[in-house]
C-alpha cells in the first residue's frame, strides 16, 4: 500500500521537475533557441494553437531565429504572437515568406531580471514538489488502522528522502540555467 503511494508521488515528483525543466528553457539567454517558443500560442482561425504547429523554426545565427510558417495564411497571426510574448525584446521582421526574429544582446541588468524570474520558476516547481509529498504523506497517513506505527513512519521517511532527490534536481537545473544566464 504504501510503496503505491510512493510510487506515484515519485512519478508526480518526475513529471514536476520536466515541467521546471521546460519552464527554465523557455526563459531567454544570449542565444536563440526554439525551445524559447515552444509555450507561444498563436491565434490561429479563432483558436490558440502552439506556434511549433504552425511553422517550423531554425537558427542560422546565434541570435537569429528563423520561422517559416507551413500556412503563409498564418504568418500575420504569428508575427503578433511573437511580439505579445513577455520579457522577449525582439521586434519580428515579416519579409512575405518567413519571419526573421533578432534577439538584442542581453545587458548585465536584463541578465539579474531574468535570473529572478528563472528563480521564481523553481520556487514554484518547489512548491508544487511540496503538495505533491503533502498529498501523500496524508494518504500514507490515512493507513492508520491497517498499518503500524513503524511501517508509516518508514513510508514517511522514505518520502522525504524521495521529496530531497527532486528538489535537489531543481536547485541543480536551477543553478545551471543561473550559470547559463550570468555567462557573458
Amino acid at each position: 500500500m504504501i510503496a503505491d503511494v510512493l510510487a506515484d508521488a515519485t512519478e508526480r515528483m518526475t513529471k514536476a521537475v520536466e515541467v521546471a525543466k521546460e519552464d527554465f528553457s523557455s526563459v531567454r539567454t544570449g542565444r536563440a533557441n526554439p525551445a524559447m517558443f515552444q509555450k507561444v500560442m498563436v491565434t490561429y482561425y479563432g483558436s490558440p494553437t502552439p506556434l511549433a504547429q504552425l511553422a517550423s523554426m531554425q537558427n542560422p545565427e546565434a541570435r537569429t531565429l528563423l520561422i517559416t510558417p507551413f500556412d503563409k495564411t498564418a504568418l500575420r497571426d504569428i508575427e503578433q504572437a511573437l511580439r505579445d510574448v513577455p520579457n522577449l525584446d525582439a521586434n519580428p521582421t515579416n519579409d512575405g515568406n518567413v519571419i526573421r526574429l533578432s534577439l538584442p544582446e542581453l545587458t548585465e541588468e536584463r541578465r539579474k531580471e531574468y535570473v529572478k524570474i528563472v528563480k521564481t520558476k523553481g520556487e514554484d516547481a518547489k512548491v508544487s514538489l511540496r503538495n505533491i509529498r503533502r498529498s501523500a504523506k496524508d494518504a500514507i497517513d490515512g493507513f492508520k488502522g491497517e498499518l503500524g506505527d513503524d511501517e508509516r513512519a518508514r513510508g514517511e521517511k522514505e518520502l522525504e528522502a524521495i521529496t530531497k532527490k527532486y528538489v535537489d534536481a531543481i536547485d541543480e537545473a536551477l543553478k545551471h540555467k543561473e550559470a547559463e544566464l550570468l555567462k557573458v
